[in-house]
């Protein structure tokens, strides 16, 4: 690879270093897919070739498990299926995602060894599995998979020893990258991309990694193109720098974020971040009400009702319970104004959540607010390229569009345009859509300047012939880990 190669990074072992001068928004690598699966709860929801979600798909005829867009896409991935295919028909049931993952490995390694580039950095042999780590209960949970991947692995393949098959779920639970959907809002699969294992963690990273679906809906196949990650720069990288990205999502305080790093990938982190506790008395910051500080008590009593109450709202979230989540944050917004600052954490997911829930029950008005309050927070704690907060302010853009606030609403999806031309790449699905959103309001905002009566005016004549549309049911905000929680 022209632009990394791989170093001993002090104190973490390998990693990956700028062979040359980058900016923002370059690419520094991309990298096939060695092995995915869609996850078990979204079997039937999406397509285990593009990984795109769709209202009706196609069920593969022989194991009646597989599922997908056309025939385009089911013919691209017979190659990967097939195998996969006879064994659940042996086996006469569906084994879990971790153990189809693990097969899907085994089969690429047994046929085409562990490099499937030239561009390839590392093999799997040589990645970290960190099975003498793991507790009592996850070892009992690694000897299930491994019994129920021995009993699902088909006698006519290869055989292989427990300690390799071992290794490989071992490699799946450290480095089990979140494959999204094609809008890249929703984890829907598990993926393993060698090359990204190399890159270390920083809480406050100089890079960001996005997945690109890849392209199988064209009828000649040699228009395809592959599953891939790109690793982007999110800003000066300097020649010989490191390169980092986060594993965890930055809005979590410093003490929360080591406590998931050393449970989930066994370390310790000593970034710059996390050994400051830089931007922690943000997170957790009282407010200021007329010059005077709300006292400490008063703030620690209601960011544990918050607390409790993010708990009530996450469980009606999961029972598509729509009016109890915003009644409950409601109730907790109320607790919250005038105590919690606009940079509090749980304050912050309180509005995010209100936002995208009366955005889905169209209330847009009240959406608008909260969406405009999450992103003023999110400005002030975020890295000013983060996808996170660049997902967030195209919500907020929209929801305004949609409250009928052209001004604010075309400025915002400008400024999420901007990251995302960053985090993204220009021909990523979702920059494109915010593109094409971007030109609308931009000619929606010059009609309101030249004549604000007569844009109202057709904007309720184009609303009332359209029928009253459901908007996109609500998912959990982001995908906010870089690999999978196990």
């Amino acid at each position: 690879m022209e632009n990394v190669e791989v170093f001993a990074s002090p104190g973490k072992g390998r990693g990956l270093k700028a062979t040359k001068e980058v900016w923002a928004g370059d690419v520094l690598f991309a990298e096939p897919c060695f092995a995915a699966v869609v996850f078990d709860s979204l079997a039937a929801n999406v397509c285990h070739c593009c990984f795109r979600r769709q209202p009706k798909l196609q069920r593969c005829g022989q194991c009646r498990f597989a599922q997908y867009c056309d025939r385009t896409c089911q013919r691209a991935a017979w190659e990967e299926h097939k195998q996969e295919c006879a064994a659940i028909k042996s086996y006469g049931q569906v084994p879990n995602e971790n153990i189809r993952l693990a097969a899907r490995i085994m089969w690429h390694l047994d046929k085409e060894g562990g490099v499937i580039s030239d561009l390839q950095l590392t093999t799997l042999e040589d990645l970290e599995d960190h099975i003498s780590d793991l507790t009592e209960d996850d070892l009992k949970d690694l000897k299930v998979d491994i019994h129920n991947f021995l009993d699902f692995w088909p006698r006519t393949s290869k055989q292989h020893t427990v300690e390799r098959i071992s290794h490989i779920f071992g490699v799946i639970n450290c480095n089990g990258f979140m494959v999204s959907d094609q809008k890249g809002l929703q984890a829907v699969g598990v993926g393993l991309f060698p090359n990204l294992c190399l890159v270390n963690h920083d809480c406050w990273p100089n890079c960001t990694v996005i997945l690109n679906n890849g392209n199988h809906s064209a009828v000649n196949t040699l228009y395809h193109t592959q599953m891939r990650i790109e690793l982007r720069a999110l800003g000066k990288i300097s020649e010989g720098e490191e390169l980092t990205v986060a594993y965890v999502d930055y809005l979590n305080t410093s003490e929360d974020r080591k406590r998931m790093l050393k449970q989930q990938y066994f370390f310790d982190c000593t970034c710059e971040h996390c050994t400051n506790k830089i931007n922690d008395d943000l997170k957790l910051a009282g407010a200021v009400v007329d010059d005077v500080k709300v006292p400490d008590e008063k703030v620690k009593e209601v960011t544990e009702y918050s607390l409790e109450m993010l708990k009530k709202m996450e469980k009606a979230r999961l029972d598509a319970n729509y009016n109890e989540v915003v009644k409950i944050c409601r109730e907790c917004v109320e607790k919250q104004e005038n105590v919690l600052a606009d940079t509090h954490i749980f304050q912050l997911k309180m509005w995010s959540t209100l936002g995208e829930v009366l955005s889905y029950l169209q209330f847009f008005e009240e959406a608008a607010f909260y969406a405009r309050k999450m992103v003023d927070g999110y400005v002030k704690l975020y890295h000013p390229n983060n996808a996170q907060l660049g997902m967030a302010t195209m919500r907020a853009g929209v929801t305004h569009w949609q409250a009928g606030h052209i001004e604010v609403g075309h400025g915002m999806i400008c400024k999420a345009y901007a990251i995302l031309m960053v985090t993204h790449g220009p021909t990523h699905p979702i920059t494109k859509d915010l593109e094409a959103m971007r030109m609308q309001t931009e000619m929606e905002l010059r009609m309101f300047k030249q004549n604000e009566y007569v844009y109202h005016s057709m904007r309720e004549a184009a609303l009332k012939n359209q029928p009253m549309k459901m908007m996109a049911e609500p998912v959990e905000e982001g995908i906010k880990s870089l690999f999978r929680k196990k």
